[in-house]
């Protein structure tokens, strides 16, 4: 196998497969494919006995899947349904499971998918999956003012999220909101500091709301507990603060709330112990070669 740097260049590679301390006949989880390149490194210190399922629910992944391996198992799914799927294959524990979280440099680069500010004239797709119920556009041009607000607010951290909501109501009501260039020229009025940085955080709001990216990362924390052996480990790259937060707080409690849970003896009851206390996040020679790394910060944790 082959991993495809041109598709996605993978962020803290070593770092996220050391994390997983590997078993070589152990059972491991690449929840987030793309390109193939943490699958391609775990495989690599699986021996014959050893089992990777990796899932992606994007239908372009699939043209990195190795040609024969029967160590590896593709799973064309959101890692959502991380649980159900290992069922199927007759799995009911796992040794460890890496997510890397966001968008792949394949997605950014093709023009049609309408995730980059790059292709003014696309149309704003964004969906990861050919099969998520709604695009960017039609999001843009049917969810109500307070919704957007709230949109732009959690997933854009843009302080001036209703007025951008309330200019995107506007517009649509003149002509629809269909294309990239549209959605810059509506919000570039309401940018805070540089322009690109500005789209791209208006961007990434609309595509987490697009992919339902929170609900999936909150289930796939809630199965990891579930599936995960004894000294399993559950290894997260995060590029959100969002995302980060409930994945710190699923560590330190059990749920992405961060609410403590007390057992009658007043003992916390979580199924985690974190490995690292600080964050891990990428070198600064990782960054320069790789400036879409900037955000990462990589979390780990042990199954109790």
């Amino acid at each position: 196998m082959t991993g495809n740097n041109q598709y996605h260049q993978a962020v803290l590679l070593s770092e996220a497969v050391e994390a997983l301390n590997i078993m070589p006949n152990g059972i491991y989880v690449d929840a987030t494919f793309g390109g193939g390149s943490h699958s391609r490194a775990i495989l690599a210190a699986l021996q014959q006995g050893g089992k990777l399922f990796a899932f992606d629910q994007d239908e372009d992944a699939r043209q990195n899947i190795p040609a024969s391996d029967a160590r590896f198992v593709f799973v064309a799914q959101n890692f959502k349904h991380l649980k159900r799927f290992l069922r199927l294959h007759g799995v009911s524990r796992v040794n460890g499971i890496l997510a890397d979280l966001g968008v792949s440099w394949h997605q950014f680069n093709t023009p049609e998918r309408g995730f980059s500010i790059r292709f003014n004239s696309e149309l704003l797709d964004m969906r990861m999956s050919a099969e998520a119920p709604q695009t960017a556009a039609e999001i843009l041009n049917h969810y109500p003012v307070a919704q957007l607000t709230e949109m732009f607010k959690n997933y854009g951290d843009l302080p001036n999220a209703r007025k951008i909501a309330e200019a995107i109501a506007a517009a649509r009501q003149k002509h629809q909101i269909e294309t990239v260039q549209q959605l810059k020229g509506i919000t570039a009025p309401f940018a805070i500091g540089k322009l690109p940085q500005f789209y791209a955080r208006v961007f990434q709001a609309v595509r987490m709301e697009v992919n339902n990216e929170e609900e999936a990362l909150e289930q796939l924390l809630q199965q990891s507990a579930q599936v995960l052996e004894k000294g399993g480990r559950l290894v997260i790259i995060a590029y959100h603060s969002v995302e980060d937060r409930m994945v710190k707080n699923f560590i330190k409690t059990g749920n992405t709330g961060g609410v403590e849970q007390k057992d009658f003896f007043g003992n916390t009851e979580k199924p985690f112990k974190p490995v690292n206390k600080k964050i891990i996040t990428p070198s600064q020679t990782e960054i320069k070669e790789n400036p879409k790394a900037a955000s990462a910060k990589m979390r780990i944790a042990e199954k109790i």
